[in-house]
């Protein structure tokens, strides 16, 4: 950046908008927190993949396709397509750009651009930011793009971890963790160590990213820990029908043993797995079975 810009754009620093890395959780309106809803409803561009915009119009936080009334009239495109241009209920407008996965640097780009324009920027995560999801993104590539002037604002979400736990109970009662068996930027004998020490030292471990050889993870996992613990494979925690899985929301029990053999629930990257510990435990009432791990074996009297 030359320095006639630099000075330029201090100068004008007071006028940028935000950009927001919004945590939407699940998915569906009812597990957004109302910051997140506020913050995407408000903004003056959205950058959402596509399943996020259907999530988005199910409850007005986003205006329905309908509502399209041109091509940003500023041009404002990544990597060749054209975000689209909505008109809300009360005549104002918002710019719509469809996120996908290979193209985040260049969105990250456009947003910081809009951001210096003045605009408020929402970009769409699921789940939570920080969890697996497009934080570290946005900072990796403000750092990159010497974008240091541009305010950056994270507001949280519930991580499918989470949102499968309470689908399921009390499972996470006691500590946990949560290891990604994504081997994009890191090679898998860093996973085993996690796996194992994890397993070691008595976490419930939820595994993300389960398309990726859960099976082996899961091998792991049986050389230091029981093959009866209990164990949960959990798709579209949160999203109904309206998830990946084309079984919709589901919560399948089973044991670590035997997790392997129900091969055909993990679904891809909806599906997440639970692995409990030694003092997890299946309670039934008269309605279903739950999974709870105590919390160091406090008891009624305790309270």
């Amino acid at each position: 950046m030359a320095a006639e810009d630099t000075a330029e754009t201090a100068t004008n620093e007071d006028d940028y908008g935000t950009l927001s890395v919004v945590g939407i959780g699940p998915g569906l309106p009812g597990g957004m927190t109302q910051r997140a809803k506020e913050v995407i409803r408000t903004a003056d561009c959205v950058v959402a993949s596509n399943l996020y915009q259907e999530f988005l119009r199910r409850d007005g936080t986003l205006p329905p396709e309908s509502a399209a009334v041109e091509a940003a009239a500023d041009g404002g495109t990544v990597a060749g397509e054209e975000g689209t241009v909505l008109e809300r209920p009360d005549g104002s407008t918002q710019t719509l750009v469809r996120s996908t996965m290979g193209r985040q640097v260049e969105l990250a780009r456009e947003a910081f651009e809009r951001v210096r324009a003045g605009e408020d920027v929402a970009h769409v995560s699921g789940g939570d930011p920080n969890v697996y999801g497009k934080s570290d993104l946005v900072f990796t590539m403000a750092e990159e793009e010497g974008a240091t002037d541009v305010p950056i604002e994270i507001v949280p979400g519930v991580t499918a971890a989470l949102g499968g736990a309470a689908n399921l109970g009390a499972p996470l009662s006691n500590d946990f963790c949560t290891v990604s068996l994504s081997d994009k930027w890191r090679g898998w004998e860093e996973i085993e160590e996690k796996l194992r020490a994890a397993a070691i030292s008595g976490f419930v471990v939820v595994l993300y990213n389960c398309w990726r050889d859960y099976e082996r993870a899961i091998e792991v996992i049986r050389e230091e820990r029981a093959d009866d613990v209990p164990v949960a494979i959990v798709n579209d925690a949160g999203r109904g029908d309206a998830g990946r899985n084309l079984d919709g929301e589901t919560e399948t029990v089973t044991t670590l043993g035997e997790v392997t053999d129900h091969d055909e629930k993990v679904g891809g990257m909806g599906s997440s797995i639970l692995v409990g510990t030694h003092e997890t435990e299946v309670w039934e009432n008269d309605y279903r079975e739950y999974l709870v791990t105590p919390r160091g074996g406090r008891d009624v009297e305790d309270f």
